[in-house]
């Protein structure tokens, strides 16, 4: 929906409402952009456009969805979601949570610490409850940038995926090197140096990739240029494939 509309709707509609009701009010909200230039491949709306975000990017207006989680969707679909797996997934985006948790032949399993977003478990992703090589395939998407000890979720990740098992990792990139500083505290600052209130630093690719790889990860980086389609992906995306080593 519109930025303002949204708005409108959370100073005075509780959340819990709206993230019940979400789905018959995007149906409604949907039918203005009914047409077929392009198809969300997570709800199969056809639409004559998706709806252009304040950060550049595109929404769709009958599930949610951004650009990452339309291409993390055909991903998995294609590549990654293994029969009778069990999957987590870290603060997961509402239109992919929906339509994960109505697949039968997975054992899918959200968490979220914020409260944010929805999900059946709050555990910490340096302190994760559960025993080591649990998960077949981790999703991790935009969650390493909000934390502190990025080095001990790595290392939690690592314990509690099975040998073998896949993690997809995504966060914001810069060029160059990883940009942190633990002086800057406070939202505005943070706002101003890491792009968003409650991050602490953004990665580069490599720098990422290398504290990855120092924790026992084998990381294969994808990087998705230059792709015009009808589901209006990004042009230029970046996706880290971790793989556990057997030893």
């Amino acid at each position: 929906m519109s930025q303002f509309i949204k708005n409108r709707l959370k100073n005075i509609i509780p959340r819990t409402f709206l993230f019940k009701n979400e789905e018959k009010l995007r149906k409604i909200y949907s039918l203005l952009y009914s047409g077929n230039n392009f198809s969300c491949p997570i709800c199969l709306k056809n639409l004559k456009r998706f709806e252009k975000t304040t950060n550049n990017d595109s929404i769709c207006p009958s599930c949610g969805s951004l650009r990452r989680n339309r291409r993390l969707w055909i991903l998995l679909n294609l590549e990654f979601i293994q029969p009778n797996s069990t999957i987590l997934d870290f603060s997961p985006s509402r239109c992919l949570y929906r339509k994960l948790k109505k697949r039968s032949d997975f054992n899918y399993i959200s968490t979220d610490l914020s409260g944010d977003f929805i999900a059946e478990h709050q555990w910490d992703i340096t302190n994760i409850d559960c025993p080591d090589a649990t998960f077949d395939l981790i999703l991790c998407y935009h969650i390493l940038e909000h934390i502190k000890e990025d080095i001990l979720a790595m290392k939690e990740l690592f314990r509690v995926l099975k040998p073998e098992g896949k993690i997809l990792v995504q966060t914001p990139f810069k060029e160059g090197t990883i940009y942190e500083n633990e002086t800057i505290v406070s939202e505005k600052e943070r706002l101003i140096h890491f792009g968003q209130e409650d991050h602490v630093r953004i990665y580069s690719i490599n720098g990422l990739k290398e504290r990855l790889e120092s924790c026992g990860f084998i990381v294969e980086v994808r990087h998705f240029l230059n792709e015009e389609t009808k589901f209006d992906l990004s042009n230029d995306e970046n996706i880290l494939v971790l793989t556990k080593p057997i030893n």
